[in-house]
């Protein structure tokens, strides 16, 4: 392959790996309004049961996420592997593709609590009072499942992005600055996840704080690999190897 044909691949991959950065970001901003509000209610199995749509849209919303965060390790894999000229690269970039592999599992059991709460309030309408105190037992349990759940497809994600910017960092494909802010974002989104344990909710003010450099960081990425692409002088020199 000349270096015309491998730059102009690279260039194709960078687009692709920006627009699902992007894809996989808005899903999961837009999934959060939909069904936060039906979660927080006192009567949640009842608002979740009379408001179907908007637990759909949310579901569907976060299915796309899921899909999305894989896709973006499917596609960025083979640079990384271009660039891996030690044992311990090759590996993390490996680890790499695989934790993004789990995130999106997990991230689809959490699905799975939901569609199951769905259910679960449906159930509890057509019973009534007499039976509520079960219902409702089941209901926090579910709910408490799916958060636990992205908590820990959260927290895969975080230990594979680092492991992404530091390959990234010492491959020079962006720009070092992007990887750095990656690297310091990364510790800072996995501690908002581990709050959930404390205070329950994913999305309390201190969460969001913690939430936002990393999220804003791969928008600022994702607009760069979509406008500058990956670096074309490794590109080159990786040839010339």
């Amino acid at each position: 392959m000349t270096i015309q044909e491998k730059t102009n691949s690279t260039r194709k991959t960078a687009i692709a790996v920006g627009a699902l950065y992007i894809a996989a970001t808005v899903a999961g901003v837009l999934s959060v309004a939909p069904i936060t509000s039906l979660l927080n209610a006192p009567d949640m199995l009842t608002q979740i049961a009379t408001n179907k749509s908007q637990v759909i849209t949310a579901v569907s919303l976060e299915f796309i996420m899921a899909v999305t965060v894989a896709g973006v390790a499917f596609m960025i894999y083979p640079i990384l592997k271009q660039d891996t000229d030690t044992k311990n690269k090759e590996g993390l970039a490996s680890w790499y593709l695989g934790s993004r592999i789990t995130e999106g599992a997990i991230f689809l059991v959490a699905i799975l609590a939901r569609l199951l709460l769905l259910v679960l309030s449906q159930e509890f309408v057509k019973a009534g009072a007499p039976d509520a105190s079960y219902f409702q037992t089941g209901g926090t349990v579910l709910e408490a499942a799916s958060n636990y759940a992205y908590m820990l497809g959260q927290s895969v994600f975080c230990v594979g992005a680092l492991m992404l910017y530091y390959l990234l960092y010492q491959s020079k494909r962006v720009p070092r600055w992007l990887s750095i802010w990656g690297l310091i974002g990364a510790p800072l989104m996995l501690a908002a996840g581990f709050l959930v344990l404390i205070d329950g909710d994913p999305n309390s003010p201190l969460s969001t704080a913690l939430y936002a450099p990393l999220a804003l960081q791969e928008m600022v990425l994702a607009i760069w690999l979509i406008i500058k692409g990956f670096n074309p002088s490794v590109i080159t020199s990786s040839l010339a190897e």
